[in-house]
């Protein structure tokens, strides 16, 4: 059993193939966090917990006169709550009928129930297959505040994951409101940490910064309807030693495409917690007597071997317990988007002649993306008229559709359905249906409002008319478009005193759309987008098996969002494309191999005009995409290495390994050209020791100089796997910028 309750003292301990968590009721139903870490016996590990007398942290009632070494305000807790005693960052805030917010949780029960608990509404990450998952309940209750607080834990101890969810329900005879809901709550009892987070912006997503946890609070999240650009919902905290490959970490992701904050404290003993959750300042939610409020989870896992074993994990967890359907497991077809290629100006058989030449160096589909519909020929107008333009198009989508398919390709489509332009027919007929509040003007982007997502008649609109598109153009693929954020945020279905759900019932209306798509085209591929990556979170992953990583598609930027990406997502849900050469949002020119190359390292498609393509561009296409397909299983599904940081060498260097280490493929870019040039050197990583490996460039690879030919640049044709993981190997010299070079390392 993964769960085991000792009924004698009182501890929880949840093991995992590698790791233990515990926790324990102590003599006055406090549920003390005990241990989260490597695995260990099943010992009671409060013997840790050092108590002592401290001025300004009080005591409980039943302690204060008998052992005022008792304080909620030094205890390491389960979950932190607000207003009781404890004034560290809380996980659940409440305000009670008569305006008071402090809430004493006391434990109650513990159960174990067989296989992951699911979340009604909301993503949730689920047991593949029979990896022997458990679900601890823990029930605690506030007697005096009539409140009910439910902590799920779902443990995949194959993974070494754990996950938590929460719920509050109001358990008295009056309306209460709960105010901020945390379902991570995680107290380290003592050591010197690094916060991990990832910070961004528009076309340059994910930015992985490091900083020492100091004395007082940090935080980071989103306050913009969504996960955003800006700040990512996941994290890693480390020992301030820690590398890539060793020392202790702990990730923690957020299942929720919505607003979060992430805050983490070192207080004023040298303890340090941190919490997740939805973010307190746009939210309350009213509970009426019995109702109950269900947070979204978290996903939890430990590692021993460094950052890099905290990524390898998330990894695997993600693309097999949080991805699904029929996508998961099947190779995603070589797409190509024709927005780089024509933006706005196109007809049908415009489209259908760059689909030919596309088809024939080896694209598997076609993706038609914005300006298709209503009166679209810029972004200014027509979001919501989800009618497609005949007269632009010169034909009907199901034409189009069909001339698509009858080339032998699949046919995709753009939709932005979350927003709505003041230009549109919706908006003329249903202006109460965007977000704005009575009397003031609101905050435009992109010309565009926020079509209310919380609605359901919104939602069901949303859904018919992306369904009829869909079914008549015999699409296979969606890409799901949002490019604003929200602000003025007011529902015209919620009343004054319920303004507070809209922006968490905003999320679970995309949600329920989303979920309707796949309802009624159970193979459809859906790829997320967020004007590229501002919704990159495993909410948005349990619905669309990848999301388009970044509106910046110049391969020498991607080398830092994918880097970045990296830490917390696989490379199969990044999306990745190979775009037009100058680059259109940086100007940089850069060799196809190079743009190839980045873009293998994600789902892979391409993102310009073949037709405007010179021979030797059409015949690397052709060999990019046959290359893609062969080292497959490797560069999608294999571990992931990060050997080097973007900037630090100039060169930056990551490796794919196949599960089973018989193959592995090492990616290097240049950024620049040094004079005088310094080896950059790598040590290979998860090849076996033991193992020999023949050493050759990917197939077709052409040297960025001609007089050297490939061949001549590989040293030594066959090296030990135990050689190149200690002495390693030097990546050849170039020349030329921006020169990128693949190795195959293959086992004979």
């Amino acid at each position: 059993m993964s769960i085991l309750i000792n009924q004698e003292n009182g501890t929880i301990t949840l093991h995992t193939d590698h790791t233990s968590y515990q926790m324990k009721a102590d003599e006055i139903g406090t549920l003390l966090h005990c241990y989260y870490g490597a695995r260990v016996p099943e010992e009671d590990l409060s013997y840790a917990v050092f108590r002592m007398n401290r001025g300004f942290s009080g005591n409980p009632y039943e302690k204060a006169a008998a052992d005022r070494a008792y304080s909620l305000d030094t205890l390491p807790q389960e979950l932190g709550t607000f207003g009781a005693g404890d004034y560290r960052i809380s996980a659940v805030k409440i305000r009670h009928e008569g305006g008071d917010q402090a809430l004493r949780l006391r434990f109650v029960k513990a159960e174990i129930l067989p296989g992951k608990y699911a979340l009604s509404a909301l993503p949730a990450s689920y047991e593949d297959g029979n990896e022997g998952c458990e679900t601890l309940l823990v029930t605690m209750e506030d007697p005096e505040g009539s409140v009910r607080a439910e902590l799920f834990y779902g443990v995949f101890p194959k993974k070494d994951v754990i996950t938590r969810a929460l719920r509050i329900t109001n358990t008295g005879d009056a309306e209460k409101t709960l105010l901020k809901a945390a379902p991570l709550s995680l107290d380290f009892l003592e050591g010197d940490y690094d916060l991990i987070g990832f910070y961004g912006k528009w076309a340059k997503e994910r930015v992985p910064e490091r900083t020492v946890l100091r004395h007082g609070v940090q935080s980071f999240g989103s306050v913009r309807g969504g996960s955003s650009h800006h700040y990512n919902p996941s994290a890693i905290l480390c020992d301030s030693s820690a590398t890539e490959d060793y020392g202790r970490a702990w990730g923690f992701s957020f299942v929720y495409s919505g607003e979060f904050l992430l805050e983490a404290e070192k207080d004023k003993i040298d303890e340090t917690r941190i919490t997740l959750g939805i973010h307190p300042d746009d939210f309350s939610w009213p509970l009426a007597p019995g109702e109950s409020f269900t947070s979204p989870e978290v996903l939890m896992t430990f590692s021993d071997q460094g950052i890099s074993g905290i990524s390898r994990r998330f990894h695997d967890f993600i693309r097999k317990n949080i991805v699904r359907g029929f996508w998961r497991d099947r190779r995603r077809p070589v797409l190509l988007n024709n927005w780089e290629a024509t933006y706005f100006d196109f007809t049908g058989e415009k489209l259908v002649d760059i689909a030919k030449t596309a088809r024939d160096l080896g694209v598997e589909m076609f993706v038609l993306d914005d300006g298709w519909f209503g009166h679209r020929n810029d972004d200014t107008c027509a979001l919501g008229d989800w009618d497609p333009n005949e007269e632009k198009l010169q034909m009907s989508i199901a034409e189009l559709g069909g001339k698509i398919r009858d080339l032998g390709l699949r046919f995709g489509i753009w939709f932005e359905p979350e927003t709505i332009s003041e230009d549109s027919d919706l908006y003329r007929a249903h202006p109460d249906w965007a977000v704005r509040i009575p009397g003031r003007l609101p905050d435009l982007s992109r010309s565009e409002l926020i079509l209310d997502m919380s609605r359901v008649d919104v939602q069901d609109y949303i859904l018919r008319k992306m369904s009829s598109v869909i079914e008549s153009a015999g699409a296979t693929y969606v890409k799901w478009d949002f490019n604003r954020s929200v602000c003025d945020k007011y529902s015209h279905a919620l009343p004054p005193s319920r303004q507070g759900e809209m922006a968490h019932r905003f999320v679970l209306g995309t949600y329920r759309v989303l979920e309707g798509l796949l309802s009624r085209f159970p193979e459809l591929l859906i790829e997320g987008c967020s004007g590229g990556g501002g919704r990159f979170d495993c909410g948005m992953l349990y619905y669309t098996p990848q999301i388009w990583c970044s509106d910046n598609t110049d391969p020498i930027e991607r080398l830092t969002i994918q880097y970045g990406t990296s830490f917390i997502y696989p490379v199969n849900t990044m999306g990745a494309h190979v775009s037009a050469s100058p680059n259109h949002q940086t100007g940089r020119s850069t060799p196809m191999e190079t743009r190839t190359a980045v873009a293998m390292s994600g789902t892979f498609g391409y993102e310009l005009d073949p037709t405007k393509l010179l021979p030797a561009e059409q015949e690397e296409i052709r060999r990019g995409i046959g290359v893609f397909k062969e080292l497959y299983e490797t560069l999608q599904q294999g571990d992931y290495y990060r050997l080097t940081r973007p900037d630090d060498t100039g060169c930056t260097v990551w490796e794919s390994v196949r599960k089973d280490r018989k193959e592995a493929v090492l990616t290097a870019v240049f950024d620049h050209v040094r004079a005088n040039y310094t080896p950059v050197y790598v040590r290979l990583r998860g090849l076996k020791p033991d193992g020999k490996y023949k050493v050759s460039p990917v197939p077709g690879y052409r040297s960025a100089d001609p007089r050297v030919p490939a061949d001549s640049l590989i040293k030594e044709p066959v090296l030990s796997g135990s050689s190149l993981m200690n002495q390693g190997i030097f990546i050849p010299h170039y020349t030329k910028e921006y020169q990128s070079w693949q190795i195959i390392f293959s086992e004979v």
